[in-house]
């Protein structure tokens, strides 16, 4: 699990790529939110 993993963290960064290791800001508020049950829908 390094700078070469593609699906690690790390080689997310590296790479400058998303996924479900890394999600992108926005996604990551809306997964926060229908976790907590913060949702208002």
């Amino acid at each position: 699990m390094g700078k070469g993993d593609i699906k690690s963290k790390k080689g997310k960064i590296n790479r400058g790529t998303f996924g479900a290791s890394r999600p992108r800001k926005e996604n990551n508020k809306i997964a926060r939110k229908q976790k907590l049950g913060l949702d208002k829908k």
